[in-house]
């Protein structure tokens, strides 16, 4: 009872936690995880069930320590399996990564062999054990065989140190015979069989070459044999558009740009540089194969930078840039022609002063074989500048040099004499500071057939082909030969001389491993991979360049000119074109009346002057002066004859001339203010410097001249006025210009004699000295001629000296004659043209009176003679108008095109007239579009070869 008593507490408890018993002795271990932290708590709090009951609580604790440690199953699992996949995964990498060792079974004997060789030892072993040993004797030979090693050792140390010398023959002789037998065979074996393998190599290496030789010489006659067959146009066209040349035309677009954007050209090319005379030109030619660039003893023969595009083609063909010529490069005329183009070329491009030019000359090689690059030859580097030499040579070459070297993309083909002595080279250090960790140079050792005649140091020229001798780090290093000595020697004749040279030399026959740095050829192929690896690698970056460039002038142009096409000079040229030929169409359009009554008015005042002056006024004061009116109509014949037959025809040619100048400027004027919102002023100035070029070349026709002379010489003899309308156009014309000549007389004597009495008090004017005393004068003269209105335009000696006296007596001072005449010839001539406009005046009513007399009263000579005139006038613009309508027009529409044509090939000229950021943002934005196009065409192309 008393058990179940100290029980009960324990069982209430078991009672009251029913569930979780229940759930602890059925669930798994995995939903006992999930039962409830409270309830743990709960349980592990209540000291009856841990002290009435430990053998209950003993099985949860253990519970609890079960499900502790059957968490971490999962985790050492998880890791046991993780970390297997790991293992056997990096084993399997770690077996792929070994070589291939399956030649050993071919050196380790095999199973079968291996028991044999177990066995037969295992015999051994057994023999041995029945061997009777003495150990005391063979210690006792052990130390003899010791002390004979010994003593022998010393022997051969201190003879090495007495001879210092790598002569290993007499140390093996104070060694064991039987060592000197064994070794002594063995090295001359070795040594013979590595001259004999690097003899097989070099052989092998040119037999392949000339096979390769033979197989593109094939394939150039199966190629010809296929196009010449087809005989198709566009397959010609494939030939010639290759990779090589749509990457030679970037280059040569991106040779002309100039940006504001700082895109630079970071493309690819192989600059060949080297010392002056060093055979850098030589090794281009015999890339090229063939003998394209002029030669000169010891002188500087580059004097500008030349860009050979080397392309595969089936005709071995040369050709500029900028010529359709093709240069047949088998034929030894064409190859002299070429040279002397290279070297004219070269001369032009130097200005005047200087020895070297920076102006690229561009060329194209195709033939068969030619491996496919871009190269540009250098001027070389020179020491010191010799006499005929601009001072500046030295320097203008290093920063050339330098210019293109500092190209990161360039591919630095870096010429060395190999005949002269490595130090006294000057290209290595520049090349060492433009490139020092040597990724992108090439070393190529020229000349080093001298260099063998010379008892060159082997060692030294084989340690300049492994980079050791040199500070200069490299890509590559070749050793190659150019020349035999004579400037006429064939490529294929040098080739063989290479080849043979090579075999035979003693230089590189003892080099192990440098057969593939000889020869051109060899060359030729590591520098074109270099170089279309590198365009590979850059030719995307380039584009992406060019293209952020295009997207920042597009933005530049959307932001100032949104109202503009995108139009160029060019472009912009030819529509300025249209607009000045379409002027000349609307002049054609101005009515016959507008042109004739321009020309009249223009003609007129072109003659007034000499007809007033020279004709009218002398024959007007002969009449006073003879008081007869007959002397005026035949002074008046005289002159206008006179005058007809020498100026007036080319005085009214010039006028005419005029008036078809100032028409179409005028026109032209008023067609840009109406047509002003349309137009374009940025072409203004353009448009009338065309203009004005070709109105200054216009010349009017020598024909015309002559016809015109006798049209104006028939009409001036008609005097006859035959009805009333023309009789009032010339009273008219002679009343207007009466009243135009006596307006200007008046303002000339009213400079002279200064300000009326009317003006001195009502305007507070007041006259000089010169003045007052010009108008004393003319106060007598007017006198003068009011005692005598007809009066002679002269005056005589006594009534200048009575004047003179007049005025004396009048201000106290005599009075010069010089001023009595000019005073005189502006009050004579005022008066004269009063009394004539009187006339004039009444003269207009007196039409029928001339017609009662046909004409021979002679009081109407005046209106005579300016119907002569006005007649004169109207018929020879009548003639100007035809033959500015019907001739001078299509001239001048002619002269216009001759000058736009010569305009747009004079690019200087279209830069002039035609400025501004509009035009210069359209220029450089075409020109990246441009480069861009050709940029993705090229990748295009080449993303196609791979």
């Amino acid at each position: 009872m008393e058990i179940l008593a100290c029980r009960r507490p324990v069982l209430v408890s078991i009672l009251r936690n029913r569930k979780f018993v229940k759930r602890c002795h059925t669930y798994s271990h995995n939903q006992q995880r999930s039962m409830s932290h409270i309830m743990q708590r709960r349980m592990d709090r209540n000291p009856l069930f841990k002290i009435n009951n430990p053998q209950l609580s003993r099985h949860f604790a253990i519970m609890r320590v079960l499900s502790s440690v059957l968490k971490l199953r999962y985790l050492v699992i998880g890791s046991a399996v993780g970390g297997g996949v790991s293992v056997s995964k990096k084993y399997q990498e770690w077996k792929d990564s070994l070589p291939d060792l399956s030649w050993l079974e071919d050196i380790f004997p095999n199973n079968n062999i291996t028991n044999t060789i177990q066995t037969s030892l295992k015999s051994i072993l057994d023999t041995l054990q029945d061997i009777d040993f003495d150990s005391s004797k063979s210690n006792e030979k052990l130390d003899k065989l010791k002390v004979w090693l010994d003593s022998h050792i010393d022997q051969a140390f201190k003879a090495a140190e007495i001879t210092e010398s790598n002569d290993q023959s007499k140390i093996v002789e104070d060694m064991s015979p039987i060592i000197t037998k064994a070794a002594t065979p063995n090295s001359k074996d070795y040594k013979q069989k590595l001259e004999i393998s690097q003899q097989e190599i070099i052989e092998i290496q040119l037999r392949y070459q000339k096979e390769l030789e033979k197989l593109e010489k094939e394939n150039k006659e199966l190629r010809k044999i296929l196009l010449l067959a087809k005989n198709h146009k566009m397959n010609m066209r494939k030939v010639k558009k290759s990779l090589i040349d749509m990457y030679s035309e970037l280059l040569d677009e991106l040779n002309d740009y100039d940006s504001n954007y700082q895109t630079q050209d970071h493309l690819p090319r192989v600059i060949v540089i080297g010392d002056q005379s060093s055979g850098k030109t030589s090794v281009l030619e015999m890339i090229a194969q063939a003998r394209i660039f002029p030669r000169g003893s010891g002188e500087m023969m580059t004097r500008a930078p030349v860009k050979v595009t080397l392309s595969e083609g089936p005709y071995h063909v040369a050709q500029f840039k900028d010529s359709a010529r093709e240069f047949d490069l088998t034929k030894e005329s064409e190859l002299a022609e070429l040279r002397k183009e290279v070297e004219a070329r070269m001369k032009n491009s130097v200005s005047h002063g200087n020895s070297v030019s920076n102006e690229v000359i561009s060329m194209t090689v195709r033939g068969p074989g030619l491996q496919r690059m871009v190269l540009v030859d250098l001027p070389g580097i020179i020491s010191s500048v010799t006499q005929g030499m601009a001072p500046d040579t030295r320097e203008c070459i290093r920063q050339m040099s330098t210019a293109y070297m500092s190209n990161p993309n360039a591919i630095i083909l870096c010429i060395q004499d190999g005949s002269v002595d490595a130090e006294r080279s000057n290209v290595t250090d520049l090349v060492s500071q433009i490139d020092p960790h040597g990724r992108r140079t090439i070393l190529v050792l020229t000349k080093v057939d001298l260099a063998e005649k010379n008892m060159a140091n082997a060692e030294r020229v084989n340690k300049i082909l492994s980079g050791s001798l040199f500070p200069m780090k490299a890509l590559g290093y070749f050793a190659v030969i150019t020349g035999k000595g004579n400037q006429n020697d064939s490529i294929d004749s040098i080739k063989e001389y290479e080849e043979n040279f090579f075999r035979n030399s003693k230089l590189f026959r003892e080099s192990i491993g440098i057969s593939s740095q000889l020869t051109t050829r060899n060359l030729s192929m590591a520098v074109s991979d270099c170089f279309w690896k590198m365009v590979r690698e850059t030719v995307e970056q380039q584009a992406d360049s060019f293209k952020a460039t295009r997207y920042n002038l597009e933005t530049e142009w959307k932001n100032n000119f949104p109202r503009y096409l995108e139009l160029d000079r060019d472009e912009l040229f030819e529509k300025a074109r249209g607009e000045v030929l379409n002027e000349v169409v609307n002049l054609s359009l101005v009515s016959a009346k507008d042109w004739e009554e321009q020309l009249s008015a223009e003609l007129w005042n072109g003659i007034s002057h000499y007809i007033i002056e020279n004709v009218y006024l002398p024959a007007g004061y002969s009449v006073n002066q003879t008081n007869s009116t007959a002397s005026f109509n035949t002074m008046v014949d005289i002159k206008l004859k006179q005058w007809a037959e020498e100026q007036l025809p080319r005085k009214s040619i010039n006028i005419g001339w005029m008036v078809l100048k100032d028409m179409f400027k005028t026109m032209f004027e008023e067609n840009q203010n109406q047509k002003l919102q349309a137009s374009d002023e940025i072409l203004e100035t353009l448009k009338m410097a065309v203009i004005d070029e070709a109105l200054k070349r216009h010349s009017w026709e020598d024909k015309a001249l002559e016809m015109l002379r006798v049209i104006q010489l028939n009409t001036l003899e008609d005097r006859c006025i035959k009805d009333k309308h023309n009789w009032d156009q010339a009273a008219q014309f002679l009343t207007s210009t009466l009243e135009n000549n006596l307006k200007v007389t008046d303002g000339l004597l009213k400079e002279m004699v200064g300000p009326s009495n009317y003006e001195k008090w009502f305007y507070w004017q007041s006259s000089t000295a010169e003045q007052t005393k010009r108008n004393n004068i003319k106060y007598e003269l007017e006198n003068l001629l009011h005692s005598n209105p007809n009066h002679s335009n002269l005056l005589s000696k006594d009534e200048q000296i009575t004047i003179s006296n007049n005025l004396k007596q009048k201000n106290g001072t005599p009075c010069e004659l010089d001023d009595i005449w000019q005073t005189w010839y502006l009050v004579y001539r005022r008066h004269y043209f009063k009394i004539a406009l009187e006339n004039a005046q009444n003269i207009k009513k007196h039409f029928y009176h001339y017609q009662e007399s046909n004409g021979l009263q002679n009081e109407y000579y005046d209106i005579e003679m300016f119907w002569r005139i006005t007649r004169m006038i109207k018929v020879t613009a009548n003639v100007l108008r035809q033959q500015i309508t019907n001739r001078e027009l299509r001239r001048l529409h002619k002269e216009l095109k001759e000058v736009l044509d010569e305009y747009s090939q004079n690019i200087e000229m279209k830069c002039k007239l035609l400025t501004g950021r509009r035009v210069t943002l359209v220029e450089e934005l075409n020109k990246v579009k441009q480069i861009q196009e050709k940029l993705e065409d090229f990748i295009q192309a080449l993303n196609k070869e791979k």
